[in-house]
């Protein structure tokens, strides 16, 4: 598999699809929610945590136009077989999705995170091991808690007074 292209994106007010309601789903969907997006979640059935966030709720099996209009796509069920369908369906509409069963088949890969502030770090193994990428950001998370938060914002306000000032 040739190396991913690393990249930030900005979700909010984008509709995201989550293909399933387990704990991997949930965890997808808070994150997603925090970023503001509009998420909606498709599911015969659904785990707890889904009714105290604020996503839409779609009690269904799966069909391909519950893609219509998404920005993403998540596949996130136990069935390799709706994954696939999920994956298949969002490729036909131009949407690139993540298959929780199946990294070497993700258009992207969901980095772990830790966040501090304005500093976010993200971690990919590529789907060879979430565990180590855990540990890393713990480790990584332990330094950013010395104080690199509050560096960066002294640097946004620095940055933009150089940029006003019209020095290269």
């Amino acid at each position: 598999m040739p190396p991913l292209y690393p990249v930030s994106l900005q979700v909010r007010d984008r509709r995201i699809v989550i293909v399933g309601a387990g704990q991997v789903a949930l965890r997808r969907a808070r994150a997603l929610v925090r970023a503001g997006a509009g998420v909606t979640v498709v599911a015969p059935r659904f785990g707890n945590g889904f009714a105290r966030l604020a996503v839409d709720c779609l009690k269904a099996a799966f069909r391909p136009a519950h893609l219509d209009g998404a920005s993403l796509a998540y596949a996130a069920t136990d069935s390799a077989q709706v994954n696939a369908s999920v994956a298949r369906a969002a490729r036909a509409r131009g949407i690139p999705v993540n298959l929780a069963d199946d990294p070497l088949q993700s258009d992207f890969h969901v980095p772990a995170v830790v966040r501090s502030g304005t500093v976010t770090v993200a971690i990919s193994t590529a789907g060879a091991s979430p565990a180590l990428a855990r540990r890393l950001l713990r480790e990584i998370g332990a330094m950013l808690r010395r104080g690199y938060a509050d560096l960066a914002l002294k640097f946004r306000r620095l940055r933009a007074k150089v940029l006003a000032s019209g020095l290269p």
